[in-house]
């Protein structure tokens, strides 16, 4: 099945049906690089949804396309998908207002259909009201999951900030004292992949998401690292090349999207902070951030890393060395992937951190 085949290793693939193995590990990489995944955004009628909708997909509310529209009053009439631009697989729902005439608490989730969605992110703005609560208790009963998520924190911060007292670490724990009283808190487990695939699609709000991203391409690396050593193993010259040159293509593309490097991306950020793009491209060291990745750029950048071509160059050259060559050439293979990949996530995730820190200035 597909898990034995990735957990195999170059040892396994040696004595075994490598196209298969291949095949079966190229397919766990695609399903795992597509998990859908369906994110309901709901809560009283002027929480701030839409606008929360627009941030998590590095959207301004005033953005001409794809933006949620958003204002003073309730905006959102209908249940409404918004994917996400990099990932098409992953869809946030801005749903109406909760306790409106046309959406009353009672049947409030069977009208915007709950079973759809892997989990909820319930917005408030304020202190807990009743429907929050109500709201809250109706998703645990239908065995889904939530998030709290407290919208328009600065505009409390202020209003505090003329008492004497003020302390602002003390006003933020009461806050959240005041979600915890108010209702029986559940922890939100998702399966891993989905769990990763939500993680890649955060905006990048403060250096442990990067942490955690980075951690996260670390743990299937190996994957890919084994694939390429399942294709050094058909006799045909060249071909394990143009093979990794494509995995890697895809699996960097995956990196700079999830980190926010792209180039949508950065004039997305540009535009959100007021930083100019071009001061952002200033700081960015990877010539593969800001960039279309291609084989050809691929081909530039391994070139420039020590001793990649070398192992590239062995592996051709051992394949065809009778009874140990292929064994030989796929262990070379691993090796550069798993190489080449931590070397260029190493370089895209310092990126994102330089990026990250220049956004607060």
């Amino acid at each position: 099945n597909t898990h034995s085949a990735v957990y195999c290793t170059v040892e396994n693939l040696e004595n075994n049906d490598t196209a298969a193995a291949a095949a079966r590990i190229q397919q766990y990489l695609e399903r795992e690089n597509n998990v859908p995944l369906n994110i309901a955004i709901t809560g009283e009628t002027g929480s701030g949804k839409s606008t929360f909708v627009n941030a998590f997909r590095g959207l301004c509310d005033d953005d001409e396309e794809g933006a949620a529209p958003t204002g003073v009053t309730e905006t959102t009439m209908e249940v409404t998908a918004y994917p996400h631009p990099n990932y098409p697989n992953v869809t946030l729902w801005d749903l109406p207002g909760i306790g409106t005439a046309k959406f009353p608490a009672k049947k409030y989730l069977k009208l915007v259909g709950f079973e759809k969605f892997d989990f909820f992110i319930i917005i408030s703005d304020t202190r807990f009201r009743e429907n929050d609560v109500k709201l809250a208790q109706e998703i645990q009963k239908m065995k889904k999951k939530f998030y709290f998520v407290r919208s328009k924190i600065d505009e409390n911060l202020h209003a505090e900030r003329r008492k004497r007292d003020f302390i602002e670490e003390e006003t933020l724990t009461k806050i959240r004292e005041d979600y915890l009283y108010n209702v029986n808190m559940c922890f939100v487990y998702l399966p891993k992949n989905k769990r990763d695939t939500l993680l890649f699609v955060m905006p990048n709000i403060n250096p442990e998401i990067i942490i955690k991203k980075k951690k996260a391409f670390q743990s299937k690396i190996k994957y890919y690292a084994t694939l390429s050593a399942a294709v050094a193993a058909v006799p045909l010259p060249g071909l394990s090349v143009a093979v990794d040159l494509a995995l890697l293509v895809g699996a960097v593309t995956h990196y700079v999207h999830a980190f926010g490097l792209d180039i949508p991306s950065l004039k997305r950020l540009s535009n959100r902070t007021g930083v100019p793009y071009t001061d952002l491209c200033a700081i960015i060291i990877s010539p593969l951030a800001a960039a279309e990745i291609t084989k050809d750029l691929l081909l530039r950048v391994m070139a420039q890393l020590a001793g990649t071509v070398a192992l590239i160059a062995a592996e051709e050259a051992t394949r065809w060395i009778p009874i140990i060559g292929i064994p030989v050439a796929m262990r070379l293979s691993f090796t550069t992937t798993y190489k080449v990949l931590n070397l260029l996530l190493e370089k895209l995730a310092d990126d994102a951190q330089r990026v990250f820190e220049r956004t607060l200035v």
